[in-house]
């Protein structure tokens, strides 16, 4: 059973109605709060004194075992063609827990009582079904709200799977969730990597990602399969073997999940929902806990690194500056790894790099990874990069001694890169701005129940997004990917942006034009910057998608 809670529009209707009356409600456009300068800061913490920590599985119910109730078949899109093979139940509920061992108790909402939530290992074309129940309180101290509703962040999935923001339910309620695993068009060269997945509840989506909602979703294939001793000729070879829980033996595919936090004096979570230019943190969390350490050996990582939000641009690198390889973006492999010093990600934004650490000095026995972005406003990160010896150290790393046996490869051929057709593509505008101190999508404010675009179902689109502003907006459209063509009028042919991608970090004076095609489903999805205090306060749009000669 699952609902639509209609009792939370009511701070929607308050805030549409405060902006409109007076544009200097909720910001001053005249003066930009610096949170880093007048927030209290968090206590002190000393850095690196515990081990970097891994959700466990998510494990699907034992064969025979079955949902209770079952699920509906005819609630989902194309269900006999996709019929789930495991069935899985995801509860919904708050814990307490320290993300390190100075600071006090918080109150954290999770999935599965860990931070980040348990961890999805699927495959392409094995299609599954997730039941997410609500056990959250009815009453929520602090901030956050108990309605939820989950979105798996890149996923093809029919609209009543996707976790549209107005389908929110409470306390005591549960929704089924629908994943195919399907590749966009059945084509392998396009099964998605690394998602992750997240609440998504309309005007709380902040708060409660920020308190802790969300988790990854890795998905295998042929090509990828996750097995670097895999004996097929076309299986790819990468580090394999993703952590499970704590254990992190022969483990060398590594989730590394990115936020800023921030904690009143008694070294508690605090947020301000009040503050709508983009909530920033001053500790740095991997993976639910503060600045840690990981040991590795001399021998190739695969890391999966995600900015899981909710406003924080980052530009990561090594505190020596080592190379290492980019071999895939948000929508999965790019056509060849790509050799870099650093790499730049907004909210939602994921990269899997590849380090090996056998390069490394014999006399080097501990590397970081360090922020350089320097980002102490709502309004976006800085031009200009912190000097690597002033940057944050986010997370250390502990190399160990002596050579190891290494049968992982990187090859110079990963994933062919589809073309989008653009022959009589439909060409729309999305202007991403401000109205009396609101968020807006082309000078409106998001309304739910408003359809902004109609798309036909497989024809090409190219979405110009621009924001005039000095404002930075990572821009998310749900259910398909896109190709960046054309970034501040320069085309854009190959190199980290050339791939597929669902979020398009936009910057100040920004314009970029991108190329979709949206072809499995119909019905009706949203498109949203992922600053997700932008996102909660109106900058989103709804589309839906029809079918061909309707």
């Amino acid at each position: 059973m699952s609902f639509i809670n209609k009792h939370v529009c009511s701070r929607r209707s308050f805030a549409k109605f405060s902006a409109l009356t007076s544009g200097a409600f909720f910001i001053n456009t005249k003066h930009t709060r610096n949170l880093l300068s007048d927030a209290p800061a968090s206590p002190p913490t000393t850095p690196f004194i515990q081990r970097l920590a891994f959700a466990p599985f998510a494990v699907p119910l034992a064969e025979g075992v079955r949902l209770d109730p079952l699920p509906i078949p005819e609630a989902h899109q194309r269900y006999d063609e996709f019929v789930p093979t495991k069935y899985y139940e995801m509860v919904a509920r708050e814990v307490q827990a320290r993300p390190h061992p100075q600071l006090g108790l918080s109150r954290f909402s999770t999935y599965g009582g860990s931070v980040p939530g348990p961890t999805f290992i699927s495959r392409c074309f094995d299609p599954i079904m997730v039941r997410f129940r609500n056990e959250m309180p009815h009453v929520m101290q602090g901030f956050g709200t108990p309605e939820i509703i989950t979105h798996l962040h890149n996923g093809n999935n029919a609209p009543e799977s996707d976790g549209a923001p107005w389908e929110l339910y409470g306390p005591g309620h549960f929704k089924d969730h629908h994943y195919p695993n399907w590749p966009s068009s059945g084509d392998i060269n396009e099964c998605k990597g690394t998602l992750w997945y997240h609440d998504h509840a309309l005007d709380f989506t902040a708060q409660n990602t920020y308190r802790g909602l969300a988790g990854l979703y890795l998905n295998f294939d042929a090509i990828d399969s996750g097995n670097e001793l895999d004996p097929n000729p076309d299986a790819l070879r990468l580090p394999s073997g993703v952590p499970n829980g704590r254990e992190t033996d022969n483990c060398h595919d590594i989730p590394l999940a990115f936020v800023d936090r921030r904690f009143d004096s008694n070294g508690v979570l605090t947020m301000d929902p009040m503050d709508l230019d983009g909530y920033l943190g001053d500790k740095w969390l991997v993976n639910g806990r503060v600045q840690p350490f990981f040991e590795v050996k001399r021998r190739k990582y695969r890391f999966r690194v995600l900015d899981a939000g909710p406003a924080r641009f980052w530009t990561l690198c090594f505190s020596n500056q080592m190379e290492f390889k980019v071999i895939a973006s948000d929508g999965n492999l790019l056509p060849h790894p790509i050799v870099q010093t650093k790499v730049e990600m907004g909210p939602g934004e994921r990269w899997d790099i590849v380090v090996d650490f056998s390069t490394l000095p014999a006399s080097t026995t501990e590397v970081y990874i360090v922020n350089r972005r320097e980002h102490d406003t709502g309004r976006g990160p800085r031009d200009t990069l912190l000097p690597l010896n002033a940057s944050p150290r986010v997370l250390k790393f502990i190399v160990q001694p002596g050579a190891v046996a290494d049968p992982s490869r990187v090859p110079e051929n990963l994933r062919p890169l589809l073309t989008i057709p653009t022959a009589g593509a439909v060409r729309r505008d999305w202007k991403f701005d401000r109205r009396n101190g609101m968020w807006a999508v082309n000078n409106k404010l998001f309304d739910e129940h408003r359809v902004d675009a109609t798309v036909v179902q497989g024809r090409p689109e190219i979405w110009k997004f621009s924001t005039p502003g000095g404002w930075a907006h990572p821009i998310h459209f749900h259910v398909e990917e896109g190709r960046l063509l054309r970034y501040n009028g320069q085309n854009i042919n190959g190199g980290v942006l050339g791939g597929r991608k669902d979020v398009f970090s936009l910057h100040g004076g920004d314009e970029m034009v991108v190329a979709l095609r949206f072809r499995d489903w119909i019905g009706q999805y949203v498109m949203h910057c992922h600053n997700g205090v932008h996102e909660d306060h109106m900058m989103m749009i709804k589309f839906e998608i029809v079918a061909s000669g309707q």
